[in-house]
């Protein structure tokens, strides 16, 4: 890195260090402030956030094991390369989770998360009527962390979750594609409407679409708009 671009973390943050690091860490990938094929100095980083070169490796390691950085032998931490091919693994993974996770949560749901799920169905719709893009990514990510929750299962909620995250600097990517808002509406109606009737297979089937139908609109934007992606 050679300017300064990350700020210095919140000492008086309730959160411990190590998450506050790596959370500033994390987001400045996600954002594009630490770009594809950068190397990652652990000096300058503690630096600028304000922090002793700890913490810095502490969320080096994790965010090697989430995907986010490569660490390189000899030469040091690289922010990740992601190819079309490392895009397509996270999501083949993914919708056969997020099936997983409909299905069980079809099983499992309570009356009061479900009343939520509708209500982020409204949210999402006038979102959409708004052109709100930061309120669709808020709305979407409580809608499927709601789905994760009503699974009643923790440790399929933290995978499917890492594996969003691994993603998540093409959100804005994608949501910028004509009609994918709407269309990723109706999908999220089909996945409520399933879990309402409490069926299984119904939930498992329309949940991976969607998420199918999420990868092919991403691919398309990425290679419509020549993106900084290997093959």
């Amino acid at each position: 890195m050679q300017e300064k671009r990350l700020s210095p973390v919140n000492l008086d943050s309730y959160k411990p260090l190590r998450e506050l690091v790596l959370d500033a860490i994390r987001s400045a990938i996600m954002s594009g402030i630490l770009q594809p094929r950068e190397r990652l100095m652990e000096i300058q980083m503690a630096e600028e956030l304000g922090v002793s070169r700890t913490p810095i490796r502490e969320a080096l390691r994790k965010l090697e094991l989430e995907g986010f950085i490569v660490m390189v032998p000899r030469k040091g931490a690289y922010v990740s390369d992601l190819s079309f091919k490392d895009i397509a693994d996270v999501f083949e993974i993914r919708a056969a989770l997020e099936g997983l996770a409909a299905g069980l949560a079809a099983d499992r749901i309570t009356e009061e998360e479900l009343e939520d799920m509708e209500r982020l169905l409204v949210e999402k719709r006038e979102a959409i009527t708004q052109n709100d893009i930061g309120k669709l990514v808020e709305v979407d990510t409580k809608f499927h962390e709601l789905m994760y929750k009503a699974s009643r299962n923790e440790r399929l909620s933290s995978i499917i979750s890492n594996l969003r995250e691994q993603i998540q600097r093409f959100r804005l990517t994608s949501l910028s594609f004509p009609g994918r808002n709407k269309e990723s509406l109706d999908e999220h109606k089909k996945i409520v409407e399933a879990i309402q009737s409490r069926d299984i297979q119904i939930a498992r089937h329309v949940a991976q679409e969607h998420i199918e139908n999420a990868e092919n609109v991403l691919i398309e934007c990425l290679k419509k708009e020549g993106l900084s992606i290997r093959e």
